[in-house]
Parts: C-alpha cells; sequence; structure tokens
C-alpha cells in the first residue's frame, strides 16, 4: 500500500524525550481513549492496565514512556500542554492512585501495577503496547504500535485506505527518490515546488504557511531556551548541560529581549570556521538538552535527532544567508519532510527498528537536502546532498546509557548537522551526473543494514555504549 505522508507527518510538535518512546504511548494511548468513546465504555470504565513491550519495556523508564502513557490517558495533548504542568499531573497521579481518565473521569490507577514493562517483543513491531480497561462487566483490549517519529499503527493498519485516499489527491504522489527527481524534471520545478503543490491539495495556502512558520518558530524558541537554561539533566546519569556555556562564550555582551532579536545578534558575532563549529554544535545541543529535560520540541523526524535540522536552517540564517527571511524557511522545511517522509517510505525512522541510522543518519539527509536548495542546488544536487550525508550514518547504532536521550544521543546530533553541512557542500560542488549511489540506492541499504543489525544496538540499552560504560560511572 502505497503511502500518503505530508510535511507535517513529518515534522511534529511535542514534548521530549522520544519521539518513539514518547510521543507515540502518549498518541496511541489518546486513540486508546477515543475507542472507548467510540464502544461507549469511557464512563463505565474503572481501571485501565497498559502492557509496555520489547522496547518500550527495556528503555521505557528512561525515556518517560510511563509517563507519557498517563499523560495520554489523562486527556492531555502533548501540542499544547504547558510543559511546567507534566511534573504536577504525574505526582497527583502517583500520590493519590487516580488517574483522570480523558479528562472526564476518576479512576484507581496505581502506577506499580498498572503499567507492566514486559521485556518480550511482540512480532509485529519492537515497540508495541497493549492497552486493557476495565468495566464492571467487560473488558476492552486494544494493541498499538510506535513506529518512529511519533507514528502509531495498529497491525491489522485500519486507515490504509483513507492514506491512500489522501494520497490520490496529490498531483504529484511520491513513493521513492526517482519519482520526486521525474517530476521536478518533467514540471522543471524545484523539489520544495512540488512538496508546496501536494501540501495545497490538502491544506490552504494561508495554513501551509502559518503551520510551517509555527514549527520554526517552535525551532527557535526550543534553541533559545537550551542556551539560556544550566544545571543538571534529570534522569540519574548527571549530565550537566552544555548549551549554556558555549553559548555565553560566542554571544559575548549583546543584549536582546527575543528568541528573534537573540537571531540578529548572532548575526553580528564573529565567523571564523572554530566560530561556526560552535554554533552548530551549540544550537544542536540547546535542542536536545530541551527534549532530555522533557521540553517541547519538533519531531525532525525524531525526538532524538530533533536537533538536527534547527541547528542547520538557524546556521543557514545566521553564517550563510542573512537575507533569508520566511520564503527560504519554509522552503527548507519542506525539502527536510519530503525527504524524510521517502526514508520512512523506503526504510524506517525507528531505531528500534533500524539503529541511529534511522534517527540522526535520516535527520542529517534531510537537513543536507534542504541546506543544498536554498543554497541554490539543482533537485539532483539535492538528492546527492541527502545521499552523502545517509552514506556516512550506516551501521550507526542506538545504545543509549540507562535508556536515556542524553549519551551519546545528545552529541550526536551535533554530528549529524556538521555532515549535513558538509554533505550540501560536497553536492554543490559536484556534478550530479557523476553521482554512482543514487539515493533510493541507500535508502535500501540502510533498511538492509537495518534488518542485519543486532538487536542490541535498536534501542534496547543492551549492547555497545549502553553497557560499555555503566550508570554508575556516571
Amino acid at each position: 500500500m502505497e503511502e500518503c505522508i505530508s510535511v507535517f507527518d513529518m515534522l511534529k510538535i511535542g514534548v521530549g524525550p522520544s519521539s518513539s518512546h514518547t510521543l507515540g504511548p502518549w498518541r496511541a494511548a489518546e486513540r486508546f481513549l477515543a475507542e472507548l468513546n467510540q464502544e461507549n465504555l469511557l464512563n463505565t470504565t474503572t481501571r485501565v492496565k497498559v502492557d509496555l513491550y520489547g522496547s518500550l519495556s527495556l528503555t521505557g523508564v528512561g525515556h518517560a514512556t510511563d509517563l507519557a502513557v498517563m499523560l495520554g490517558l489523562s486527556g492531555q495533548d502533548p501540542e499544547y500542554i504547558p510543559v511546567e504542568n507534566i511534573d504536577k499531573i504525574i505526582k497527583s497521579i502517583k500520590s493519590t492512585h487516580q488517574l483522570n481518565l480523558g479528562n472526564q473521569l476518576l479512576i484507581s490507577f496505581d502506577v506499580e501495577k498498572d503499567i507492566v514493562f514486559n521485556k518480550n517483543f511482540l512480532p509485529f513491531h519492537a515497540n508495541g503496547m497493549t492497552f486493557t480497561a476495565f468495566t464492571s462487566n467487560k473488558e476492552y483490549t486494544s494493541t498499538f504500535y510506535s513506529i518512529g517519529g511519533g507514528f502509531v499503527v495498529k497491525e491489522e493498519r485500519v486507515n490504509a485506505k483513507k492514506k491512500h485516499q489522501i494520497k490520490c489527491a496529490f498531483p504529484y504522489p511520491v513513493q521513492n527518490a526517482q519519482e520526486l527527481l521525474d517530476y521536478c524534471t518533467t514540471q522543471n520545478r524545484k523539489i520544495s515546488e512540488v512538496v508546496y503543490d501536494n501540501e495545497k491539495s490538502m491544506r490552504s495556502e494561508e495554513e501551509i504557511d502559518k503551520e510551517l512558520m509555527r514549527i520554526w518558530n517552535t525551532m527557535l524558541e526550543c534553541m533559545y531556551i537550551g542556551c539560556h537554561s544550566e544545571g543538571i539533566l534529570p534522569g540519574g546519569l548527571n549530565v550537566r548541560r552544555r548549551a549554556f556555556d558555549m553559548h555565553q562564550g560566542l554571544i559575548g555582551l549583546s543584549n536582546y529581549n527575543s528568541p528573534q532579536e537573540w537571531l540578529e545578534c548572532i548575526r553580528k558575532t564573529e565567523v571564523k570556521f572554530r566560530q561556526i563549529l560552535k554554533w552548530v554544535s551549540c544550537f544542536a545541543l540547546a535542542v536536545n538538552e530541551v527534549n532530555a529535560a522533557l521540553g517541547r520540541v519538533v519531531t525532525a523526524p525524531t525526538n532524538g535527532s530533533a536537533g538536527v535540522i534547527p541547528a542547520v536552517l538557524m546556521y543557514y540564517l545566521v553564517i550563510e544567508n542573512h537575507q533569508a527571511g520566511e520564503k527560504e524557511i519554509k522552503q527548507f522545511l519542506m525539502v527536510a519532510g519530503e525527504i524524510g517522509s521517502i526514508f520512512k517510505k523506503g526504510s524506517t525512522i525507528s531505531a528500534a527498528m533500524g539503529g541511529c541510522q534511522a534517527e540522526i543518519g535520516v535527520s542529517s539527509a534531510m537537513a543536507a537536502a534542504a541546506l543544498c536548495e536554498v543554497m541554490g542546488g539543482t533537485p539532483d544536487q539535492v538528492q546527492m546532498a541527502a545521499e552523502i550525508a545517509m552514506e556516512h550514518h550506516l551501521g550507526l547504532t542506538c545504545d543509549p546509557i540507562g535508556g536515556l536521550v542524553q549519551i551519546p544521543c545528545i552529541e550526536r546530533n551535533t554530528m549529524g548537522a556538521i555532515k549535513a553541512i558538509n554533505a550540501a557542500e560536497l553536492a554543490m560542488e559536484t556534478d550530479a551526473k557523476n553521482a554512482k549511489v543514487p539515493l533510493d540506492k541507500v535508502i535500501n541499504t540502510m533498511w538492509q543494514t537495518a534488518k542485519d543489525m543486532n538487536s542490541k544496538y535498536k534501542e534496547t540499552s543492551e549492547g555497545g555504549l549502553a553497557v560499555a560504560v555503566n550508570v554508575a560511572d556516571c
């Protein structure tokens, strides 16, 4: 079944620390509430039990999966909930042993008994979860799978027909990189222009423009917050935030009162190679430190890799092109979203399925492609930039220490951002006709690599750095 994926499916606003382990289970809990409503069971439910399986169980606590399902069952929306309310809601559930189901009905809820961590894997996907509602005379059970990037499915794919109908409305339906390139060639259009036409079949131009800028402003605010927050990240690893100190050394005595004024001040700072490396790293660190602290980020394409695209776009705005504005921001985000969707269709964006190549690798490819287009690259060069970025992330493992999206995850975003910039520059200096590896080939290779990868390197914290470095060492 071909799949229609919007830019706004790939770039979602939500809460950290993980798209597959936090945002996905949160959305699954919301869908379970909707099912209870459809079955007229919500108001008669007396208890809810949640079973987490596979990777959701093995690294669920470190990724706040348990908190996410509680918040979702409470009827909270990850896109709009004030993040300062999260701790208060969780503490209330734990202390009172009650949960406000769907924000409508108080039920008994014992976190220790009603959230069960099962280490065995369900066959359909590594991130499986089952919700069970108990009423006076009936049990209702539903199983969901968080497949990466905040996407949630049921095994029977009940929405497949609906998705297909939406896809048929696209004037330029895209399943792989070659199809996208063919449209650009025959229509003599940029990738962003093709994407924009597809989006217009689903939303008005005003809505598209508004939502793209809302995504960017969320990214900008996230970087701003991260660069102005210090202290120790939660989780027990005693990871100290680094963006604050790095930013202080770079920004100097500049005066500003908002994220946009901050951006303008950065444009006036010294620009040398070392400073550029530090700024890009600082932006990426800032986002993923906010993510690790359960702050608001943009899933791009996942939370664990949320820092790459903002860092590269910010680099373009403050270093590369001081005249760039909304036009280039929207162009960048549309290209990034489209490239991400092609990786999702042809491979995976789930670290539980493909290791960190599926997160940092894909985000780096998305950013490289987007940067290449706004710098004037042809559609062939744009795809080449994405291919170069992914080619040099192939086989990257996901081995978070303590199951937390902190070590090595935060630093990996800085590396993915730097590689994206380098990949875009290499593509810009190359005649794409001489490219030896098409983007579709590297996507296929990534998927084969994912299937061959040992499961202990797929977000289970059972291999790599996760076992080589003890939590006690931290």
